[in-house]
């Protein structure tokens, strides 16, 4: 072709990636590779084969990682944790900053690898992949040094088990390897059984950077791999991304073990497109919120949801831009949109489209060659309840709905049980700022997508999971607070509830049955039936005994309260120092109450001084404890912003009755979250004789919720409910095992721990630790100072 014509069809010539080196490194292995254990790599075991999903060749053999392999791993991680955690975190850095630099070394090595492993084009894994990769290790190499410095007094977890997807290899090693080492923590890393070659090149890395033996271990293998490390007694914690499917059944099978654990799972991410919007700029982002990595994206933009009275200049523009993409060889500099990372994915994307046909949708496709590919797709006359509007693809497909209200683009974009990430589009930055308030996802873009950096947290809300990696909050993650249970304790077990008549009540005192406080008002229990609460000596009263339908109603009556979330802290704290104060001015009431219960006269005083301080200190905290402002791409201002979690079950602990319940609820509604209580089974009358302290304390009806009776089974109740979004329980080990078993269903965030396993009067009963289990980070990327 002549520079000629060229110039006049203005046609892309073909660019290819020199793959000779990695061919080479490859050749080096042909015998297959093993694992990587205790600093050194294995014999190769049970082979499988890795392939290039573009051209349906074999690139190199890999071992199957069997329970033995996975025991060796875990034992070199435990061997070597306490010397690693001991080493100053100037020492762990210098690890980490050498890691850092070796990986920009053989970056080339490592970018064509990864294209050729996973389909993924070369310039998405040359300019964006692998220089995010290097930024994490060196990010993490900061906080490996001032970690003593910015959070005195917390510790590594132990040895952590990590698993990795396919969507982007190497990356999510760095996300999940960097700050586990930089706490102090070591590895047992499986990659995905599709795409290991990165994480092997990055092994032998670690060799080169001389990384002490067992610090990091890298297990290849199927699912059966992954398994035998989710299950091991000696995983301390868990680290998964993956599918949401997958990520219940970890859930399931981590509950009652201890293990700490993070997922990052699916999205359904909206790319909300308002009429003032710069239209070119927003369909060059659907570009990259959909068509990046073939959309095989977790935060993948897959719905556009686009203002009616722009929507047909919209999909004219973005058919148009369609035409131009460039489907083909992932190796080919000029690609747009590479391979599929195997045929099954390929089949589930083709799968799903053809339902979403047979549904009425209106498919617009563009070119891509035979193999394993599938096309840019733009799907049209797509209703909301379309399998292609509510399933996760994970493929190329984006859907377009029309909305006419801004009320209208906020319903629809959490319409989906997902919360992972929402792409925002207007001139108008207010707008995108209030709907960005609105959206229920743990990252928010505005005039921007798929930005990502070091320094900023990532992770989602609903079934999208739980914590976060990079960050100030995701290296927390790695660590444990300072205000952590002090034992792990067994935790009390209630006796029976009596239900029957009680003869010991003093005679001649007119007596009042407590009730349930629902949405604001005292509430007869749906069984008809109470229970007696005994004291030291007698039983001194009756109290209702709450079930299922009890507990619904709560919930509802939690949910259906709208306005204290969005109210100031300053609005917040003024209702907990109100809630101080009267009880405070019924102190000794209180106090004659914890008496009858059994307490003596000394340590009941004590256990309401306590309360009463513990009201004004989480008032002083409801408007000060502040999100952030992260330091990551020089275009944006990345905000994180404590937001509460929403309707929250809390299980309070058996003993210290009032104590217990008031260092539950205080943070909860302190950061903006309406709650449902299930105070001490045996000693409930202490919770429910703050019924009129709140009634007069100007806290909104819904705000508090409280049902008594049995701890357990309203507690599977709350674990159950897809209404609740994060559970407390402080109860025995059975009942943790429970909650986090049955937390599963609509993977709600929760806290488990014995009753008695930290001292509620002291330290343990109060800080920030709370503060952080009752919020969760959305960051917000904002343009700044382009």
């Amino acid at each position: 072709m002549s520079i000629q014509t060229i110039l006049e069809t203005m046609e892309y010539g073909v660019a290819p990636e020199d793959d000779s080196h990695a061919r080479a490194w490859l050749d080096a292995h042909k015998d297959g590779f093993g694992h990587y254990i205790n600093g050194e790599m294995t014999k190769p075991g049970a082979l499988f084969e890795t392939r290039d999903p573009a051209s349906d060749t074999v690139l190199a053999q890999v071992s199957q990682g069997t329970q033995a392999d996975v025991d060796a791993a875990v034992a070199a991680a435990r061997k070597a944790q306490p010397d690693w955690a001991k080493l100053s975190g100037h020492q762990r850095a210098k690890y980490l900053y050498a890691l850092a630099r070796h990986i920009q070394q053989h970056s080339r090595l490592l970018a064509v690898l990864e294209t050729l492993d996973s389909g993924k084009p070369i310039r998405e894994s040359r300019d964006i992949d692998i220089p995010l990769v290097a930024r994490h290790f060196y990010h993490h190499a900061g906080w490996a040094e001032i970690l003593e410095d910015e959070m005195p007094g917390h510790a590594a977890h132990g040895v952590c088990g990590q698993i990795i997807p396919w969507n982007f290899p190497l990356l999510m090693l760095a996300w999940k390897i960097a700050p586990a080492l930089a706490a102090g923590n070591t590895v047992v890393l499986k990659p995905a059984e599709y795409t290991p070659l990165t994480a092997l090149a990055f092994a032998e890395i670690a060799i080169e950077c001389g990384i002490p033996q067992g610090v990091i271990n890298i297990v290849t293998g199927d699912g059966e791999t992954g398994a035998a490390i989710v299950g091991h007694e000696g995983i301390d914690k868990l680290a998964f991304t993956g599918s949401t499917e997958v990520g219940r059944i970890l859930r399931e099978r981590t509950a009652g073990s201890g293990k700490a654990l993070t997922l990052e799972l699916g999205g359904k991410s909206p790319f909300i497109v308002f009429d003032d919007a710069d239209l070119d700029a927003a369909v060059e982002g659907v570009v990259d919120a959909i068509w990046f990595n073939q959309g095989q994206v977790c935060c993948a933009g897959s719905r556009i949801l686009v203002a009616e009275s722009v929507a047909e200049r919209f999909e004219t523009l973005l058919r148009a831009r369609m035409k131009t993409l460039r489907t083909g060889d992932p190796m080919d500099k000029s690609t747009d949109v590479g391979a599929i990372v195997h045929p099954s994915q390929l089949s589930r994307i083709r799968d799903l489209v053809e339902q979403g046909a047979s549904q009425g949708a209106t498919l617009h496709q563009a070119n891509a060659p035979k193999g394993c590919y599938f096309p840019p797709t733009l799907v049209t006359d797509v209703e909301p309840a379309s399998i292609l509007s509510t399933e996760e693809i994970f493929g190329p497909v984006v859907t377009l709905t029309t909305f006419r209200t801004p009320s209208d683009a906020v319903a629809l974009a959490n319409n989906t049980r997902y919360g992972l990430a929402a792409s925002i589009w207007s001139e108008n930055v207010n707008l995108c700022l209030d709907i960005g308030a609105q959206v229920k996802a743990g990252i928010i873009w505005i005039n921007c997508t798929n930005i990502f950096d070091a320094g900023a947290g990532f992770g989602g809300y609903r079934e999208s999971g739980f914590g976060r990696e990079g960050g100030r909050e995701g290296m927390r993650a790695y660590l444990r607070n300072p205000a952590a249970a002090t034992g792990k304790g067994k935790g009390s077990t209630p006796e029976p509830l009596a239900t029957g008549p009680a003869d010991t009540i003093k005679s001649g005192e007119i007596d009042r049955t407590a009730k349930l406080y629902i949405g604001g008002k005292q509430a007869r229990p749906d069984s008809g039936y109470s229970y007696q609460v005994k004291g030291g000596k007698a039983v001194v009263g009756l109290a209702g005994l709450g079930n299922r339908k009890d507990i619904r109603n709560a919930v509802e009556a939690a949910s259906k309260t709208k306005g204290w979330g969005k109210a100031t802290g300053h609005n917040r704290a003024q209702v907990l120092y109100y809630i101080g104060e009267n009880l405070s001015a019924r102190a000794g009431e209180f106090t004659e109450r914890l008496e009858s219960l059994g307490a003596n006269r000394k340590a009941a005083q004590a256990e309401v001084e306590t309360a009463i301080t513990r009201c004004f200190w989480y008032a002083a905290q409801a408007d000060k404890f502040d999100g952030a402002v992260h330091s990551t791409k020089s275009e944006f201002v990345t905000l994180a912003m404590n937001e509460p979690i929403g309707v929250m079950g809390l299980v309070a602990p058996s003993a210290q009755p009032l104590l217990g319940a008031i260092s539950l609820v205080l943070p909860a509604i302190a950061m903006g979250n309406n709650v449902v209580l299930v105070p001490s089974q045996a000693h409930p009358l202490a919770a429910t004789d703050l019924y009129q302290v709140f009634d007069t304390s100007d806290l909104p009806g819904g705000v508090v919720n409280i049902v008594t009776g049995p701890r357990d089974e309203l507690a599977k109740t709350l674990a159950a409910h897809d209404g609740v979004d994060a559970i407390w329980y402080f109860g025995d080990q059975p009942g943790c095992k429970m909650v986090e078993t049955q937390s599963a269903g609509n993977l709600k965030q929760s806290w488990t721990e014995a009753d008695d396993a930290r001292d509620w009067a002291g330290r343990g009963g109060q800080g920030r630790l709370f503060l952080e289990r009752a919020t969760q980070v959305k960051n917000i990327w904002v343009p700044y100072g382009a």
